[in-house]
């Protein structure tokens, strides 16, 4: 009976924290867990090592492992863990800011099936809205979140960069953009057409108006979208004629003059001189200054041979020496109204 009792030990075994005494005969720490029913893995941790003898007294330790899967900042990954709480377990991981976003509390116990775990650490945002920059650190889970936390609220209409339901990164940029709808009606002008005459008793360049043109006006109704203030989308709805407007008629010289032919007189350029100074002879543009009724400016005037200023030569001239110019340079020297010479 002696020698029977020499072999029996009592030890402390603590399971996940939990200590109970255990009557062993078991020579080795491995022993002992397999008397016990216990099985471990190359997750668990076992102190001593299991080759470690045992003796009387001897105090066993086992952390049990627990599978997490684990989002941190939007990367996913498995980890095991020992310990038992989520709080052991993010300090255990390394993650021990007391800021972080934690899906779970972090008071919750690990059971031995693990559990998944999201966690959003301090980003910095840039949030751009009404003309103002916001600078912010969050663990909003959501770009609505972050919004929330920057006390910007959203219109119906408001759009959003990234979606709300994204998660904010680290040094991202949201910004909102401000979307007004608005149906509005106004009333425009309708430009008057006009008819030309040709002239054979009037010169190249004599225009003379018969009839004078008028503007109709018509009523529209017209949807306005706004992004910001500024109209990004305009859409009409209904428009109708108030008043119709009046033909122009002019009478046009065809004439040829003293300056001779240059080939270019078939042209209209009474549509020209019309569009570059309404057909005026004498109007001068201080902007230039440009002058005469195809607002030549005086180095080009006289490049064509021109003499003094081009709206104080007769009519025919300016129409001349503006043919003689569309010989050298075409259409250029007119970029808006050239156009018109091929009407």
């Amino acid at each position: 009976m002696t020698a029977f009792v020499s072999f029996d030990k009592t030890i402390e075994l603590t399971v996940d924290g939990e200590t109970k005494k255990v009557h062993t005969f078991a020579g080795t720490v491995a022993g002992v867990l397999e008397r016990e029913g216990i099985k471990v893995t190359e997750h668990d941790v076992v102190v001593p090592p299991l080759d470690r003898p045992v003796a009387e007294g001897q105090r066993i330790a086992i952390r049990f492992g627990r599978p997490i899967d684990l989002e941190v900042d939007g990367a996913t990954r498995r980890v095991w863990v020992t310990a038992t709480s989520v709080n052991a377990a993010l300090s255990e991981l390394g993650l021990r800011d007391d800021n972080m976003y934690v899906s779970a509390s972090r008071s919750s116990a690990i059971g031995r099936e693990g559990l998944k775990l999201r966690v959003l650490t301090p980003r910095d945002v840039t949030v751009v809205a009404d003309g103002k920059t916001r600078e912010l650190s969050t663990v909003a889970t959501s770009v609505r979140q972050v919004l929330l936390e920057a006390g910007i609220s959203l219109g119906a209409l408001d759009e959003v960069g990234p979606k709300l339901d994204a998660a904010p990164k680290d040094g991202s940029t949201i910004r909102v953009v401000r979307v007004d709808s608005k149906r509005i009606t106004v009333k425009v002008d309708i430009p008057f057409t006009v008819r030309e005459i040709k002239d054979r008793t009037m010169y190249f360049g004599e225009t003379k108006i018969v009839k004078k043109g008028v503007k109709g006006v018509k009523e529209m109704t017209v949807d306005l979208i706004s992004k910001d203030g500024k109209v990004a989308k305009r859409s009409t709805v209904s428009s109708r004629v108030l008043k119709e407007p009046v033909e122009q008629v002019v009478r046009v010289g065809t004439k040829a003059g003293q300056y001779g032919r240059t080939g270019a007189e078939n042209l209209n350029w009474a549509a020209l001189a019309q569009c570059e100074s309404g057909g005026n002879p004498r109007a001068v543009n201080p902007a230039g200054p440009y002058y005469g009724l195809y607002q030549f400016n005086a180095a080009t005037w006289r490049s064509v041979g021109g003499k003094g200023l081009p709206h104080q030569a007769p009519a025919e001239e300016q129409t001349y020496r503006a043919q003689l110019l569309y010989k050298q340079r075409g259409a250029s020297p007119w970029p808006v109204c050239g156009r018109r010479l091929f009407s």
